[in-house]
């Protein structure tokens, strides 16, 4: 015997009874080491000393099912379950070690003696049905628990076990209707009933989703089916599941936990969504939070396009004399915001408001609104209007707005210059990207000034393409071939081909012009890998490999490069052998 085996059994006999439980803490480390033999005679030492020592013997449990030794547990049970008939734990254990030996009969007549002693428990039958779930035996488990359920009645009777049962076996519609007999039952299992439910395989969320929402289901059911949509990112849907829910008293508390799952999403209507999900808190919370509530739920509507509601929740907000300071500001805000958003003759009133310097706008929130004005300006062709709206700010925001203004004018040096000032990170990624792209293309423009090229790049922002096309290729023509001209003519290429249809051609057209020109610059080898694109889109894959080809053979330092191999593998994949 092993000196750490012999201290252990030295240490249970001479030590007192009430001490004895210090002695598992051996046991316990031989099993934590794997020493499984050694543990069970520690444990086996302990349960000789004291029949009803539940640690020990749940110790016996564990490492003598992994000797294989199961059947010494038996009687070690049954003499302590005697000596203690109304110990739950020796009661479930007893169950266990009838499923480990298979012995389904002794089983079932231990779990319904227990039962007899305790009949108005459904412990009896829950852990009949678990001892069996542990060994994969479903529908085993799954009549146990139904006996319990027809022999104590109500349909919420052992519904998360039988719920947990079907999603083991893959039963996932059985275990939504099980889900939503506990949430009736019992409303703190709604959040583990979504938790459960939203790992069901995606061609099944269909069905989920009609047992949850049947014409029985009652409102908490069905908001573990707005949840579900929500996670599985249908906002829209959500909405018009969860919204008819609100008449009873849960009814705030639900509509935050929407509002807080509807934000963890980041597509426009889960803005919306979230938006009108505030909406309705706000009315159900005390002023001052409701006035917070309803200036968050505005911005979220904004998100989400959804102008006419947010202009709707701001009635009153914003000029109410009773609400707090800060939710005044975010209410005037988000108003402003709407009405910049709406544009038209809206924009001269959000502009007398922004000029109005008692309006209690905060500066920042200032700073966002004369940008976004400008930019409306923008859009709208207003340059010098656009320009006054960002007024002296000097953030990098507003220095890189004013970069695209002289840009629009065609004052290209102008335009450099303030990309340059802002730097390569101002803004989001995506302005900061369109603007790295602009330099690139200014470098090649040898000129300072090029009204032309200005005015098509303003078509081109003001949504109107076709004429933008048409503008560049005439802004290129008055460029020399190496100073710019190739470069403008890509992007007109580019925004043809995004068009498509019709405008292919011209795409086209526009690409084999740039190819033959060829030349030093990053013009030649992306108008090649767009052509390319253009050709494998249509289906013409075998006409888009040479173009690839001859790019990567003729531009080999081209940073298109890596992007027009794994195109070119996408194109003869495409390609069947013959």
């Amino acid at each position: 015997m092993k000196p750490s085996l012999k201290l252990a059994l030295f240490l249970l006999i001479a030590v007192p009874a009430l001490a004895r439980g210090q002695a598992l803490s051996p046991g316990f480390e031989l099993e934590r080491t794997g020493r499984y033999a050694d543990a069970a005679t520690v444990y086996l030492t302990i349960v000789r000393a004291d029949p009803i020592n539940i640690p020990a013997l749940l110790g016996l449990e564990r490492v003598l099912f992994v000797l294989n030794r199961m059947p010494e547990l038996l009687p070690l049970v049954q003499n302590a379950r005697a000596r203690a008939p109304d110990n739950v734990a020796l009661r479930s254990l007893e169950l266990r070690t009838y499923a480990a030996l298979n012995e389904a009969d002794s089983l079932e007549t231990a779990a319904l003696r227990w039962a007899a002693v305790a009949p108005q428990s459904d412990a009896p039958y829950r852990e009949w049905g678990l001892a069996l779930v542990d060994h994969r035996m479903w529908d085993d488990a799954r009549r146990a628990y139904l006996i319990g359920r027809k022999t104590l009645g109500g349909e919420g009777t052992l519904a998360i076990e039988l719920a947990e049962l079907e999603q083991r076996a893959g039963n996932w519609e059985a275990s939504a209707r099980e889900w939503a007999h506990a949430v009736a039952r019992s409303p703190d299992a709604a959040p583990n009933a979504a938790s459960q439910l939203a790992e069901s395989p995606a061609p099944l969320h269909d069905h989920i989703i009609r047992v949850l929402t049947g014409s029985d289901a009652r409102p908490r059911v069905r908001r573990i089916a707005a949840e579900l949509l929500l996670t599985w990112g249908q906002p829209a849907q959500a909405w018009s599941v969860f919204e008819p829910t609100l008449s009873d008293s849960d009814a705030q508390a639900s509509l935050k936990r929407f509002a807080d799952l509807a934000g963890t999403l980041t597509t426009p209507e889960a803005h919306r969504v979230r938006g009108l999900a505030l909406t309705r808190w706000a009315a159900l919370i005390p002023w001052p939070l409701a006035a917070r509530a309803r200036g968050e739920a505005v911005r979220e509507l904004l998100e989400g396009r959804d102008r006419v509601t947010a202009r709707r929740v701001l009635e009153g907000l914003a000029t109410d004399s009773s609400a707090p300071t800060e939710a005044h500001s975010v209410a005037q805000s988000a108003l402003l915001q709407v009405l910049i958003a709406d544009g038209g003759g809206q924009l001269d009133v959000a502009e007398r408001q922004l000029a109005d310097s008692t309006s209690g706008l905060a500066a920042d929130d200032r700073a966002a609104l004369r940008l976004a004005l400008a930019k409306a300006r923008i859009a709208r062709g207003e340059l010098d209007r656009a320009a006054a709206a960002l007024a002296n700010d000097s953030s990098v925001t507003a220095v890189a707005q004013r970069g695209w203004i002289a840009l629009y004018r065609g004052d290209l040096k102008g335009a450099m210059e303030s990309f340059r000032q802002a730097g390569p990170y101002a803004t989001d990624r995506a302005a900061a990207t369109d603007r790295t792209a602009m330099m690139a293309l200014l470098q090649r423009v040898q000129q300072e000034s090029s009204p032309e090229l200005g005015a098509a790049l303003l078509t081109l922002a003001r949504g109107d393409s076709t004429n933008a096309i048409a503008g560049l290729r005439r802004a290129a023509g008055h460029l020399p071939v190496q100073g710019g001209r190739l470069e403008v003519l890509l992007v007109a290429g580019q925004v043809a081909a995004h068009l498509g249809g019709e405008h292919d051609v011209t795409a086209i057209a526009l690409f084999d012009e740039i190819v033959r020109a060829g030349g030093e610059g990053a013009a030649p080898p992306a108008a090649e890998l767009d052509w390319a694109r253009l050709l494998m889109r249509e289906g013409r894959s075998g006409e888009a490999i040479p173009h690839l080809e001859h790019l990567i053979l003729t531009y080999p330092s081209s940073a298109v490069v890596p992007e027009a191999r794994r195109e070119l593998e996408r194109a003869k994949g495409a390609i069947p052998k013959s």
